[in-house]
């Protein structure tokens, strides 16, 4: 085992564990890192079974096999951004669902105000 492999064992392991005490202290919710945990033991994969890379390379038929790693990377980061535009796109829509439930409540509020004879209460006078 050579100097770079041990490095590079090292570093996947380190990102493991720091997504997992990420995860402890309720930093990143666990459904979100799900991709971050598989991209990790994907690391270590390859930095303790260095020959699977020359193999995956192969079968691709890719001449340059560290050049998969980008590959994956690449892979990666597409799943990501998915993922993240597909939780952007879920927010929003609750966002503008939520807005016009206000809306509608505010309308409501005030309709009721006025046929009760209650004044409007201190805060939308303000606004006002």
């Amino acid at each position: 085992m050579d100097v770079i492999q041990i490095i590079a064992m090292a570093f996947s392991g380190t990102i493991f564990l720091v997504i997992i005490e990420l995860i402890r202290r309720n930093y990143l919710k666990e459904r979100y890192s799900l991709i971050w945990l598989a991209a990790s033991i994907v690391l270590m994969v390859f930095s303790v079974w260095r020959n699977l890379l020359h193999l995956i390379a192969r079968i691709l038929g890719v001449y340059y096999p560290p050049s998969v790693l980008f590959l994956l990377a690449l892979g990666f980061l597409i799943v990501l951004l998915l993922h993240f535009s597909s939780i952007i796109s879920s927010l929003s829509d609750k966002n503008r669902r939520l807005a016009q439930e206000i809306g509608i409540l505010k309308l409501r509020l005030s309709a009721l105000e006025e046929r009760t004879g209650l004044p409007a209460s201190k805060k939308q006078k303000k606004r006002a």
